[in-house]
């Protein structure tokens, strides 16, 4: 496989080109997503016809198609031809959301106001489609600016009482429906990593809850090591980071962390309903943990699939692509190697022998 070999101290990009794509593994998802950057929607539709009723699929392509479907036309020309198909109208609510969150983002003043178009929106197309989960993930996706509407769905108290209120009721109507819905426990950690009356605690707390209770082989276990390459990522941003942060990952009770969230990974083949992004973890994890050989069975399950995170956090120019892509590879060629260099792991990219 590539990258095997002897480790250099600066790894060539040269023996090993990483891949970025939003589909990852999907690579029907591809082909919908050329369509769409250019106006094109019938390719969206028979894709979601396909995933009419897997709801792993319908949420993960329905994100990645309404993030580059918003900068086009082709979910109008859609709605125009096929007003009454439930699959347009869905993809104009998950359009809709994905545009609102950039206008929050960007402090936008037209924002509450695409908030109550997409929150109206969601709960149309949730109305139309009882049983998708989909349209709850819209919802649950705006809740994270819920403070601005005000709406009571986005603060509930949870639970159990060692969990922070938040929009509960909202992920329950997601987990009725698919009780492992990646993206709705993500929207949920967001909520609590940015909301102002929670804390990185909080955060910490929902993660350890989620990844204890979820079956094997959901994604949902690796949700912890998200929350601590956050923490890691503000103390090294505030400059109030320990010098030896880095070592967390082969301490408790990091370490368990890390190894429940690989024991929870099934391995073999990866197909469209694996994360890219979640191996990134989680190969990141085992790798710093000094958990070389596991670490490279997640590698070789990526292949060129790459993320820039959370190589861009823990690389010495965060904002540098390049330098993100340098530490993804250099991680991978010490992994895969035979002879496995026992480096330990430092900020930066760099390594003490």
């Amino acid at each position: 496989m590539d990258g095997e070999g002897p480790v250099s101290s600066t790894p060539s990009l040269r023996d090993f080109t990483p891949v970025y794509h939003p589909a990852g593994f999907d690579h029907d998802l591809r082909g919908a997503l050329s369509d769409i950057k250019v106006g094109h929607w019938r390719a969206a539709h028979r894709l979601l016809a396909q995933t009419s009723s897997d709801w792993a699929l319908r949420t993960s392509r329905t994100q990645v198609m309404a993030a580059a479907a918003r900068h086009t036309a082709a979910v109008h020309a859609w709605l125009q031809e096929e007003p009454d198909s439930v699959n347009a109208q869905l993809m104009s609510a998950r359009t809709a959301v994905e545009g609102a969150l950039s206008a929050f983002r960007d402090a936008d003043v037209a924002a509450p106001r695409l908030e109550d178009q997409a929150w109206q929106k969601c709960q149309a197309a949730a109305r139309r489609s009882p049983a998708d989960p989909v349209p709850w993930v819209g919802l649950l996706a705006l809740a994270q600016y819920g403070e601005h509407s005000r709406r009571p769905e986005c603060w509930r108290q949870a639970p159990e009482a060692m969990l922070p209120p938040g929009p509960w009721g909202l992920l329950e109507q997601v987990l009725k429906r698919d009780p492992t819905n990646r993206e709705a426990f993500h929207r949920m950690l967001s909520f609590f990593l940015t909301c102002r009356y929670s804390s990185l605690a909080d955060a910490l707390d929902f993660a350890l809850w989620a990844a204890s209770w979820v079956p094997v082989g959901s994604p949902p276990r690796i949700l912890p090591l998200y929350v601590r390459m956050e923490s890691y990522r503000r103390h090294r941003e505030a400059g109030t980071g320990d010098p030896m942060q880095h070592r967390q990952w082969a301490r408790d009770p990091v370490i368990h962390e890390v190894r429940r969230a690989f024991q929870g990974w099934q391995g073999g083949p990866c197909g469209p309903r694996v994360s890219v992004l979640d191996l990134n973890y989680l190969a990141h994890a085992l790798w710093a943990a000094h958990q070389y050989e596991d670490a490279a069975q997640v590698f070789h399950a990526l292949g060129r699939n790459a993320a820039r995170l959370p190589w861009a956090y823990v690389c010495d120019n965060p904002a540098e692509p390049s330098r993100a892509t340098q530490e993804f590879v250099r991680a991978r060629s010490q992994c895969l190697s035979p002879t496995r260099r026992r480096s330990v792991p430092s900020p930066g990219g760099r390594r003490s022998e």
